[in-house]
Formats: structure tokens, sequence, C-alpha cells
């Protein structure tokens, strides 16, 4: 608390936290701006229905309730979080997109740029999919009592284009505020935008507790406080590896050796794995949709809307929490090298006390990250896992919406989100030899 009352104490860090807030304000602000063309007394239907779960609930959850109201941004930040997840995953196969980031800040500028190009055309299909999606009833995945929902009752080329348009402007201009943030304000633009969104769900999702009973209110936000905890003490947590560097001749200097560390985290991936194990398990619930009405499609869709669709079901937390692992050690191994971490020690004249260059330092690290990683997964599909049933065993199987809302990972993104701004304050503090900052600490 005394660091956030030093930040107003500092003229231009006071100016760059209210300019974060000016942003996320007009974020939230055109979360409910509607967009023409829409059938608003469907968007109501839909919104009570995405409270019940299911991929609605999970869809919802990165726009901060803006998709199921049909808004400006409806999209959300998740084009541009998709398009940097591509690119990166990209940079492993493409050389020119490796050469780019060994150029530094000019292949960054490259690299961005591109992700912005690919940004434009994910929102361009995503909003193109949900118009079409919605205006046949929601392909199946939200109904009424009088029939489908068809939440573009005017269907012409013209109105789709509008609102196709609307869609993709939306998520342009979001992914710029994202970016001015991080310029210009607090922390990652990105984060926070995200951090807003999953935050904002969470007074109507403890409120749905508290109709429940004040007992059962107790009972989570005791089980609130220790996941808590647990997800700062594992977010902080990290492995620091020796390394030793030897003594360099420069000119006519002489530099004498240092020591720092590699420091390896325990969740390395961060929430990446569940975001990809979460829209991998609803996949089949959308493709679903598209199969036969009658015969082995109508059985299909069938044992997948009981088994993946339902987030209590055994069959579905199982394989979820399959998928986290599996993912967890896919993105790690994407994030951290070993092969790159030992070349480039070795290009820098570093060693690890103990283990040779080369070989055995590649061995030696691609050992340790597989047994950091093992239980950094277990815990992120644990923590995936266990709120969502705490939720539903407090209040019954009509708390879809409310599980996902306090899901592990939305408390693992807020949580993390909320930890990087923080040290971003406090390093902006200790560049400005904030005395009050510094005597405190």
């Amino acid at each position: 608390m005394s660091r956030i009352g030093n930040i107003f104490k500092v003229e231009d860090l006071r100016n760059k936290v209210l300019f974060t807030v000016f942003m996320l304000v007009v974020y939230r602000f055109g979360c409910f701006l509607p967009v023409p063309g829409i059938d608003q007394n469907a968007v109501s239907s839909i919104s009570e229905q995405a409270r019940e779960g299911g991929v609605l609930a999970f869809l919802q959850l990165f726009s901060g309730r803006a998709l199921t109201q049909f808004s400006f941004f409806a999209l959300g930040i998740m084009p541009y979080i998709t398009a940097s997840i591509i690119m990166q995953i990209l940079a492993v196969v493409i050389p020119k997109l490796q050469e780019w980031q060994e150029q530094g800040a000019v292949g960054q500028r490259k690299t961005t740029q591109w992700t912005r190009y690919l940004t434009i055309g994910i929102s361009i299909l995503q909003s193109t999919g949900l118009v079409f999606l919605f205006h046949n009833g929601g392909g199946g995945l939200v109904s009424s009592g009088s029939g489908q929902i068809d939440l573009v009752p005017n269907f012409t080329p013209a109105r789709v284009m509008l609102i196709v348009l609307t869609f993709t402007a939306g998520s342009s201009l979001l992914m710029w505020m994202g970016e001015l943030i991080t310029t210009r304000g607090v922390g990652n633009g990105m984060s926070l935008i995200i951090f807003c969104s999953i935050v904002s769900s969470l007074p109507s999702a403890f409120g749905a507790i508290y109709a429940a009973g004040l007992e059962r209110l107790i009972i989570f936000l005791a089980a609130f406080v220790v996941m808590l905890v647990a997800i700062v003490f594992i977010e902080q947590g990290q492995r620091r590896i020796p390394v030793q560097f030897a003594k360099r001749v420069v000119g006519r200097k002489m530099y004498a050796g240092q020591s720092t560390y590699i420091p390896l985290k325990v969740n390395q991936a961060g929430v990446i794995p569940i975001i990809f194990a979460s829209a991998v398990i609803n996949l089949p619930v959308l493709l679903s949709q598209v199969l036969p009405s009658k015969g082995w499609g109508a059985s299909l869709s069938k044992w997948i809307n009981d088994n993946l669709a339902n987030t209590i079901n055994p069959i579905y937390l199982f394989v979820l929490a399959l998928f986290i692992v599996g993912f967890t050690y896919f993105y790690t191994a994407i994030s951290f090298d070993p092969v790159q971490q030992a070349d480039n020690l070795r290009k820098q004249g570093g060693f690890i006390p103990g283990i040779r260059p080369g070989p055995q330092t590649e061995e030696y690290l691609a050992r340790l990250l597989n047994r950091i990683t093992l239980p950094g997964a277990l815990f992120i599909a644990c923590l995936a896992v266990l709120p969502t049933i705490l939720v539903r065993a407090l209040l019954g199987p009509s708390s879809g919406g409310a599980a996902y809302a306090l899901g592990g990972s939305s408390l693992l993104i807020a949580v993390g989100v909320a930890l990087e701004t923080m040290k971003q304050v406090d390093s902006q503090l200790m560049m400005r030899n904030y005395e009050g900052f510094l005597s405190k600490k």
C-alpha cells in the first residue's frame, strides 16, 4: 500500500497511471457500445444463456462480456493474442522470422508489424464467422423456448459487411490502445486489457455465490485466498542456475570474471497452456454443430455435448488437465531452447560450474527444465480444474458462467498481470531514486 501511495507523489509516474486508467475506462465503455444492425432482444437472451456456462462462457471470458453483448469490442484482444502466439510458434520453423528475432529492435519492429497484419486477418475471419453463426441461431450453441435466436434479422451483404467492418475496427482500435498503454502508460497494455476483462466479471460471480448463501461465500472466499497465495508462490518460484564468466581481455583492459545465474521459472509457460487447452477442447463442441442431425452425427454430437461441453463432467476435466500438461511442455520447449542457451553461453565465454560447455550443458539444462516443468504443469492443471469443481459444488449445475469467471485461468492471469505491473512500478520508483520508497524497502 505504501508503494501505491508513492506512485501519486511522482508527477511523471502519476500521469502514466492516470493515462492507463483512462484507456481502460474507454475500453470498458466500448464493451457496452452496441454494434449497428443487431437485434438487442436476441442479445439479452444470449447474455442470459451464457451465464449457464458452455462455449459462450469461455468465449466471453477474455472480452469482458463484450462478446455476448455484441458490442464494439466484442472480439476483445484475443485476435492479437492469437496472432502473437502464431508468430512465436512460426519463428521456430521459419528461418526469416528467426533472423528477425536476432536483429534486435529492428527485427522486433518487423515482427510487430506482421503481427498487426495477422491480427486484422484473424479479426475479419472471426467476425465473419460470428455473424453467420449467430444469424443461424448460434449454430445450436444457444436457443430459446420459441426457437433459434437470430441476432441479424436483416441479413443482407451490406449489413454483414458493416458488422464485420465494425468488429474488425474495434479489434484494431483495441490493439492500438494496448500498444499505447505499453509505451505511454504503466505495465503491458495487452495484459492489462485482459486483466480488466477478467476483473469486471468477478463481482457478478461473487454475487451468484452470495445469493446461494453467506456460508457458501465464506467457504469460497477462504479457498480463494488459498489459491491466490499458491499462485503468487508458484509464479515467483524459480530455479537459479549459477553461471560463471571467465576473464576477458578487451583491448588493453582485462575484465575480471563475473558470476550470474539463469532463472528458470517453475511456471515457464504462464497461462498459455490453459488458453490453448480450453480452445482445443471446445473446438469439437463447435464442430459438432455442423454434423448430420441423424444417425452417427446425432450420436456423436450428443456424446460431445454431454461430455466435452459439460465443464463438471469427469471426462471433460481429465481431458482438460491432460491437454494443459501437454501444452505446458510444448510451450516451454518453444520459449526456452536449451541448445540455444548453451550456445549463447559458449559464445559469451560463460559456463555452469561443474558442467562442461557444449553438449553436456545442453543435457543439463534440458534435464533441469523437464524436472521443473512437471510440478508447474501439474499445478496449472489443478488450478484449472479445482475451482470449477468447488464452484459447481457450491452453486449446483447452473453455475457455468461463475465457474469460468472464478476459474484458475482467470486467477492466474489476474495475479500474473498484477505482479508484473507492480514490478514495473517498483523499477520506475527505483529509477527516480524516490527516498520514501527506498526508506521503506
